[in-house]
């Protein structure tokens, strides 16, 4: 069987995308799987990492700002169509996954005009424009949250969460009895806001006992790094190797909405206070949090409101072990196992009717 997968952008389409084809391999030893991306992009880079090949697109995104510049963005798009028509007449797939972003929108409408079925995999609980785009070309579409037929056709909808990282759940917890610990993380490059906030917060976290580990991401290491020293209930890291143990030694996490983000903190029953990016597309990590909150499995707070409020509502919420019970077991009831496998069923489900 062979397997196109195309999308990437950000690592919230990059990490579900080499999970599907880790299970893919794992499935169908002798799959052979090609991926698309776009030129530039993460995905150049993340992928080959993960042991595939893939080929770049000149595919961008439209400039909502200055609209006169886009007549360069539409050659490339017609580019890149005229690429993913060659690399699908070379590559001959059996089925096309596409997991958002600018490329998966030009390599599986052109599968999807050449007869090659489609499985559209949406991280958020906000379809993504791509995904949605797509969703008349597709013939399955999986999704992490319930109430997606406002966006897709229900009969196509198929509930499989997200894929996780693996061994996630292996994680050993270092404690000490009578203690706290909060987790603070904000993705690979970091969350200015939480760190803002976490930095004029750290002696109301230090009166209170706690301890804290903080990873500030790689833009921001070098301005905090020196906060912790003389106190050794503070550790501060540009990143996390060990997250599985973190994970596991923490009491409440302090996270961004991301789709991967969350779908660890639901597999894990992690109590959480999510503090969404708005930066993003449509305001989606908002809506992935909401679909937390409005089911008592998390706490919210607002990026504007992060700097006032985000310290004292984590002080109050580690010390309320009612609270946290209640958050751990709600959000338990959220999650979505083996997902990466069970998508990758569906694709082999979708590859072998094709055959």
């Amino acid at each position: 069987m062979k397997y196109l997968i195309s999308g990437g952008g950000t690592g919230g389409h990059i990490f579900p995308a080499v999970s599907i084809a880790n299970a893919l391999r794992e499935l169908d030893s002798e799959a052979e799987i090609l991926f698309v991306g776009a030129l530039g992009r993460m995905e150049m880079e993340r992928v080959p990492q993960a042991g595939y090949k893939i080929i770049g697109l000149p595919v961008r995104g439209f400039n909502r700002a200055q609209p006169w510049k886009n007549i360069s963005v539409l050659i490339d798009l017609m580019r890149s169509m005229r690429m993913a028509r060659k690399i699908i007449k070379d590559f001959r797939p059996d089925v096309g996954v596409g997991v958002g972003g600018y490329a998966s929108g030009a390599a599986m409408r052109v599968a999807a005009r050449m007869g090659v079925p489609i499985l559209l995999q949406e991280q958020n609980g906000f379809a993504g424009v791509t995904n949605k785009l797509l969703k008349n070309d597709a013939k399955v579409i999986c999704v992490a949250y319930e109430g997606m037929e406002r966006f897709f056709p229900a009969e196509k909808i198929i509930l499989t969460g997200n894929p996780v990282r693996q061994n996630l759940t292996q994680g050993k917890a270092h404690k000490v009895k009578g203690e706290k610990n909060l987790l603070i993380i904000g993705g690979s490059l970091g969350a200015r806001t939480i760190n803002e906030a976490i930095a004029a917060g750290l002696d109301k976290l230090a009166a209170a006992n706690i301890n804290v580990v903080w990873q500030t991401g790689k833009v921001y290491y070098e301005q905090y790094k020196d906060m912790q020293s003389g106190n050794s209930k503070i550790e501060i890291r540009e990143f996390l190797s060990d997250m599985p143990d973190r994970y596991a030694t923490a009491d409440l996490v302090i996270s961004r909405a991301g789709a991967s983000s969350i779908s660890e903190l639901c597999l894990l029953g992690k109590p959480c206070i999510l503090v969404p990016s708005p930066n993003v597309a449509e305001d989606h990590q908002t809506h992935n949090a909401m679909a937390l909150v409005n089911k008592d499995a998390a706490v919210l707070v607002r990026d504007k409101d992060a700097l006032e409020q985000l310290v004292d509502t984590a002080v109050e919420l580690i010390q309320d072990d009612k609270k946290l019970k209640s958050l751990h077991t709600n959000i338990l009831t959220l999650a979505q196992t083996d997902s990466a496998r069970r998508i990758a069923e569906e694709v082999i489900k979708l590859a072998k009717n094709n055959r």
